[in-house]
């Protein structure tokens, strides 16, 4: 192993899943979220795409979480798929630079927007007069731009500080994908640092806009239940509801991975917790949308019964 470390710059990722038949159910299952993952994102994405009436700020920016979530998940299942039947942990010092980077992006970046989303429904509610003058079509692109430019440099800058740490120990990282956290321990300096940064970043893509959107939902929930219209408040809360359990599913695994100390953390517990934000959260995402959303069923309804009626 030693000789290994010293004449390769690969990494080894010990991977998620026990080598046996559970394993192999396991990874099938994962396989089949990962194409339901494709299918209900994309569907989300071409359904706004060709449905006028959904050509508002919310929707668009529920497309980009669509995007968002398609390029998370393809980040991490392939090539755990990938190497586990073909019994190759291997991942180039490229490759992992590359997939740490995609992953940090879409992180961040769906953080931020999902902030941004939480921003629309709580103008939409409490400022309803307002709402064209705040979510106007410029300021939703700014915030879609603003997330995915944000999330790209926060990741740019933990990737290559990551890619400059020398690696003197053992290059097996214990995890399914390269998360930066799980390679510190492999290095042979002192991260206080990064770690430190990890923090800071984790606060400020993470924790702050979690504060933010439980905020904004609580003066929604307040500004719902003072609404005398039985149907307003119905599809208020069924609209907040629906982000809230989006935003539970994508921001509670996250913050308790990434701001506890190293000391309190588990590789296994951690592999665990992963799975939530880059394999269930993505494949979730459509499915609560869509089955909670009376506005994309109609679209679902129009759309498929636009291309039943072309077919015959």
């Amino acid at each position: 192993m030693e000789k290994w470390n010293q004449t390769s710059s690969d990494f080894i990722l010990l991977g998620l899943l026990p080598p046996n038949r559970t394993g192999l159910l396991l990874l099938l299952l994962f396989i089949f979220v990962f194409f339901l993952a494709l299918f209900g994102n994309s569907a989300m994405i071409h359904l706004i795409r060709v449905d006028s009436r959904l050509h508002t700020p919310m929707y668009f920016l529920l497309s980009q979480l669509s995007l968002m979530d398609l390029m998370y998940i393809s980040t991490t299942v392939p090539k755990m798929a990938f190497n586990y039947l073909s019994g190759q942990k291997s991942i180039s010092f490229l490759g992992c630079g590359v997939q740490s980077f995609f992953f940090l992006t879409m992180a961040c970046s769906e953080g931020l927007l999902l902030a941004s989303m939480a921003y629309d429904r709580y103008v939409a509610i409490c400022h309803p007069l307002h709402y064209p003058i705040r979510m106007s079509k410029i300021m939703c692109v700014k915030m879609i731009i603003g997330s995915w430019i944000l999330g790209s440099i926060n990741s740019l800058s933990h990737t290559v500080y990551a890619l400059h740490i020398p690696y003197c120990k053992s290059r097996a990282i214990n995890h399914f994908f390269c998360d930066v956290p799980a390679m510190l321990p492999l290095a042979c300096m002192d991260t206080w640092v990064y770690e430190y940064m990890v923090f800071v970043s984790t606060s400020l893509f993470l924790l702050f806009p979690f504060l933010g959107i439980t905020a904004s939902y609580g003066r929604v929930l307040f500004a719902v239940s003072r609404m005398r219209s039985k149907e307003g408040r119905k599809k208020a809360f069924t609209t907040c509801s629906t982000h809230l359990t989006v935003v539970t599913f994508y921001y509670a695994p996250f913050v308790y991975t990434y701001l506890r100390p190293r000391s309190l953390r588990s590789p296994a517990e951690d592999k665990i917790l992963a799975v939530f934000y880059t394999i269930l959260t993505p494949m979730l995402n459509p499915i609560i949308y869509s089955l909670r959303n009376k506005e994309v069923l109609g679209a679902m309804t129009r759309v498929f019964g636009i291309f039943f009626s072309t077919k015959k």
